[in-house]
């Protein structure tokens, strides 16, 4: 029998039989979801999230994909947390936290994005999380370096499972060497036929719509750069899209660069970010990879 299961406000799908056979009292720590895009991986990952919510006080969910992100503006990595005294509705209603990787993709961000994974498990740990559900990039091919990108995050993360959703075999260059090691429990999952393929542009659209939403309130604001950290260099190029972040490294806002003066060392953003309350727990500056048009909110990537 096909169970239901709220996906979203006003909305349900049908709940594959396998899903349902999945012994949750076996997972715990980290659980690690894997699929192409346009699998079901997403859908999934938000499933196993609300079940483990029924039998942890605290879960954590992390939005990996920093392109198709639902939890934060894309470029951007995100943790949420249950909360406390459970409640099992999605997304979660607890504490956020947030990563800026710079770019809507891992290529040639996979330092960043292991780093960034790897913040977050730690800080949903520390917040009492005991398990925490990652949905991890639709990279996965192993000639784009899919591959090595999920094994550096199985090696450093330690999942206690990983869940591998194919269409046909396009992760067995992953999970062959997996499913012979003791370092971690696989789960074979088949792409859900309720999921549907999304070409570029739909994907572009996704982007510039939540990008349009995290900056609906943004405010033209002059920030003195000098007296903070920035990484990798001021360069602070028109539209290019920069992070506040505080001591821990985690993301307290965007910001699109309007203009700069690197003689009174100061720079203009468009930010929501709100100084008067985030001032003092600004750190640092972390500069990204791609430039975003402020009135069409799509972007382009900026030579390195």
């Amino acid at each position: 029998m096909v169970g239901s299961a709220q996906e979203g406000p006003g909305s349900r799908f049908d709940v594959p039989p396998a899903w349902e056979r999945i012994t949750l009292s076996a997972l715990s720590g980290t659980v690690l979801v894997v699929g192409a895009p346009d699998t079901g991986k997403s859908t999934f990952a938000r499933y196993l999230y609300r079940r483990l919510c029924r039998l942890h006080q605290r879960v954590g969910f992390i939005d990996g994909d920093m392109g198709q992100a639902t939890l934060g503006p894309p470029t951007t990595i995100s943790l949420a947390l249950s909360e406390s005294d459970g409640g099992e509705g999605f997304p979660p209603l607890g504490p956020r936290f947030r990563v800026f990787i710079g770019d809507v993709s891992p290529r040639g961000h996979m330092l960043p994005t292991v780093v960034g994974a790897h913040k977050l498990v730690q800080k949903a740990e520390d917040e009492g999380a005991t398990a925490v559900v990652f949905d991890t990039t639709g990279l996965v091919d192993a000639a784009c370096g899919g591959g090595e990108l999920k094994r550096a995050k199985i090696e450093l993360l330690r999942p206690g499972a990983v869940v591998a959703i194919q269409r046909q075999d396009e992760l067995e260059h992953l999970l062959v060497p997996l499913r012979r090691s003791r370092r971690t429990r696989v789960l074979d999952l088949r792409a859900s036929r309720a999921a549907r393929r999304r070409e570029a542009p739909e994907r572009q659209n996704h982007r510039s719509a939540r990008f349009r939403r995290y900056f609906r309130e943004a405010q033209p604001l002059e920030v003195a750069w000098q007296r903070w950290a920035v990484f990798p260099a001021p360069d602070f190029t028109p539209q290019r899209l920069v992070a506040f972040e505080c001591a821990e490294g985690f993301t307290l806002g965007l910001g699109i660069v309007v203009a700069s003066d690197r003689q009174r060392g100061a720079v203009m953003v468009k930010t929501p970010l709100t100084f008067r309350d985030s001032l003092d727990r600004v750190d640092a500056i972390r500069l990204g990879d791609v430039a975003l048009d402020p009135f069409t909110f799509r972007e382009s990537r900026l030579r390195r």
